[in-house]
């Protein structure tokens, strides 16, 4: 499904080269589950970024990152725009800063599948029909369709954010740190929700968090990040039980 080999990042700026990824190496089996763990400015979210070819050209990134046995590293624009949404999709942290504020929750979600469909035939009712369904899918009301993303709870922009990704059915979904602004009831049910989409949808399910009790409550195997490395990996329990790394 996912395998990342040696994966290196380097920031390049006006203080020189800022190494913020060093040589990760990780894997991810259809319908698996796995947390990366770390605090603030260990590197996990560019590793998540680096793996999805989100970040901006001046970084430089190294090694082999494969998504089904296709390097998305050395993808045409074309390929790349293609697996993005359907191959693999991103929830991301603060999804009020995330979601456009000038458009109705429906249309934010019909979007990724006017993007890959359009030549298929699908038009903007349809589209919006099926983003509907995914609004229910994920327990949002229909009313709340022509809402506003500022007129939501942030539990329920978090589930907008999580039914955009839906939106193509991809093989692989990343939460980056997906529920850390959420309070602790609004947290349990949208984990709750993440681990009824995998089951249902077998999906795979990469989860990025500083908070180990989350991702081990969520995800079979767990792997620690510290300083731009991963410092520890194994099962959650054991990760949880008999940590090896001073760090975990």
């Amino acid at each position: 499904m996912l395998r990342l080999e040696d994966l290196h990042v380097t920031h390049h700026g006006s203080r020189g080269a800022v190494p913020a990824v060093r040589g990760v190496s990780l894997a991810l089996e259809p319908g698996g589950t796995l947390g990366v763990a770390g605090e603030s400015g260990c590197g996990k979210s560019t590793l998540v970024s680096a793996a999805l070819r989100l970040l901006p050209p001046t970084t430089a990134v190294t090694g082999r990152v494969l998504l089904d046995g296709e390097d998305v590293l050395g993808m045409i624009p074309g390929r790349l725009r293609a697996v993005r949404w359907t191959g693999a999709s991103i929830v991301f942290q603060g999804a009020l800063h995330s979601l456009n504020p000038v458009h109705r929750v429906v249309r934010q979600i019909a979007e990724p599948i006017l993007l890959h469909e359009a030549r298929a035939g699908v038009d903007r009712r349809t589209a919006e029909a099926r983003a509907l369904e995914l609004m229910e899918r994920v327990g949002l009301p229909a009313r709340r369709a022509r809402s506003y993303p500022h007129e939501l709870s942030g539990g329920q922009r978090q589930r907008v954010m999580i039914a955009m990704a839906l939106a193509c059915s991809p093989r692989l979904l990343i939460a980056d740190e997906a529920t850390t602004a959420l309070d602790v009831m609004v947290q349990a049910r949208v984990l709750d929700l993440l681990r009824r989409l995998v089951a249902e949808r077998g999906i795979a399910l990469m989860m990025i968090s500083h908070d180990l009790t989350v991702l081990a409550d969520t995800c079979e195997r767990l792997a620690v990040m510290y300083a731009g490395r991963i410092v520890e990996s194994g099962p959650a329990p054991l990760v949880l039980r008999r940590a090896a790394h001073p760090y975990t």
